[in-house]
């Protein structure tokens, strides 16, 4: 529990550093939405009463174009799972980031941290 709770202080330390303020961040397990991926995901809701959809990835190797489409899915399933669209895709990523990936990640509407 402890664990948790650090992540997820770093996540909002790093949030507010770029000046976003959110009245509540609930963390949903990546079982809920039926997928095994190692990954962090949070659904916050700013000040404005705007919703974020959160996603933190730690991995060693290189992100690819291929982990966006995987992050797309994970997306719609949580857009499903929460029954509402998020304002902003945020995507906290520990790990070399392709290029390609990166402009494409852009594109597809995700903020990259």
């Amino acid at each position: 529990m402890k664990g948790k709770m650090i992540e997820m202080q770093k996540l909002v330390d790093s949030l507010r550093s770029k000046g976003k303020i959110y009245k509540k961040i609930v963390e949903i397990a990546p079982k809920e939405l039926g997928i095994r991926n190692r990954i962090k995901i949070y659904k916050a809701t700013d000040t404005n009463g705007y919703f974020w959809a959160i996603f933190a990835i730690s991995q060693k190797s290189r992100v690819l174009m291929k982990d966006l489409h995987k992050m797309q899915e994970i997306y719609i399933k949580l857009t499903l799972f929460c029954e509402h669209n998020f304002k902003h895709k945020v995507i906290f990523i520990d790990a070399p980031l392709c290029s390609k990936a990166e402009v494409a990640f852009k594109e597809a509407g995700w903020k990259i941290f």
